[in-house]
């Protein structure tokens, strides 16, 4: 009986070191080791926006221009967007079974792009890549119209509205693969709610820049079985006091929004440190902890954390491939913490205040 009494004490002893150890192991901190010693690090803004898609008939895009001024003062050298790109899309549409309703929600169809071009998606891309890499420094407008009709037949319809933009008005017409449709195509872009060409697209081309960075990805979408039990139960897990504390925010600007310094007011606030722990609270902290059976909640949370975890990868090939530059990322507000979090773990990665920048 002593030597099991015995036993069953040496057990608990290496059970409770081993919950000691656990609880005293720290994973390697990449974010405290910074770098390169010499030279220009890579300095990360992000801009955590509203969906202007959603916003009410009172809105009018020229309300951006206190905010576009904010950041051509920060200067970006180069600009990452919340769209999938055209060669997502294009991988996307060879798996329709499993990503019919994100194609149909994130992917324009460039086949009027392809008809007016002759060229496929991959065909396409290498295209204007190889465009690119020879970019003259002074291009004609014809070289715009070709980047801008190439751009589209990839699937980037927000860096042909950049090449777009950065033609004369009277330039902006049919001719080097852009056609009648195509031009309707980006005449619609241009002055679409949408913040990826509203203010990204719109602030490359005061800034020079040739095109902008689809960093978005969804290829962590699944179809749900129960849909219905899906949405009933995220739905009841945001019902809280934090969600309405951020509809009462909305609200509030939605109903000044005519103002002049609204818009900028509004970007402040929704880029504040304060909001990431309301938006957690909110949504995904909500979620995490609904006691559903099926555990619809951290599905989504999981859900959630793999598609921002591909983004921040997107945003830092970005930067890898031209290193020591300013970056922004104009992106819907509750990925903003996330990817400041992920993208804090690089080695050669500041990340700026974008509150800050908009005082």
């Amino acid at each position: 009986m002593a030597q099991l009494w015995r036993l069953a004490a040496i057990i608990a002893a290496v059970a409770g070191a081993s919950i000691a150890s656990a609880q005293a192991y720290r994973p390697f901190d990449t974010s405290q080791l910074k770098g390169p010693r010499s030279g220009p690090h890579n300095q990360l803004l992000v801009l955590g926006s509203t969906h202007l898609s959603g916003l009410p008939a009172a809105f009018r895009p020229e309300q951006l221009t206190p905010v576009l001024d904010k950041l051509t003062c920060w200067r970006p050298q180069a600009i990452a967007i919340e769209a999938v790109s055209g060669s997502q899309c294009d991988f996307m549409r060879h798996y329709p079974d499993h990503y019919k309703d994100s194609i149909e929600s994130y992917c324009w169809d460039p086949t009027p792009a392809a008809k007016a071009t002759g060229l496929d998606v991959p065909s396409a891309t290498a295209a204007w890549s190889r465009l690119l890499a020879a970019w003259p420094a002074t291009p004609s407008a014809a070289d715009r119209r070709r980047l801008a009709a190439l751009f589209l037949a990839g699937g980037e319809g927000a860096s042909a509205l950049v090449q777009w933009l950065r033609l004369p008005e009277n330039e902006r017409h049919v001719g080097e693969g852009i056609d009648a449709t195509l031009v309707a195509r980006l005449e619609r872009l241009r002055t679409r709610n949408d913040e990826s060409l509203l203010i990204a697209a719109a602030l490359a081309a005061r800034l020079g820049l040739e095109r902008v960075y689809a960093m978005d990805d969804h290829t962590a979408d699944a179809p749900v079985t129960d849909e219905k039990g899906y949405e009933a139960v995220i739905s009841k897990a945001w019902d809280n006091p934090a969600t309405t504390k951020r509809k009462v925010m909305d609200a509030a600007f939605m109903a000044r929004l005519g103002q002049p310094g609204t818009m900028l007011a509004m970007y402040r606030a929704y880029n504040r440190a304060d909001q990431a722990k309301l938006t957690f609270a909110s949504d995904f902290g909500a979620a995490l902890e609904e006691p559903s059976p099926e555990h619809f909640g951290r599905d989504y949370v999981g859900y959630w954390e793999t598609r921002n975890l591909r983004m921040a990868s997107n945003i830092r090939d970005m930067f890898a491939m031209q290193p020591g530059i300013r970056g922004l990322v104009v992106v819907g507000a509750s990925h903003k913490p996330y990817l400041e979090s992920y993208l804090n773990q690089m080695h050669d990665m500041t990340v700026v205040d974008a509150e800050a920048v908009l005082r």
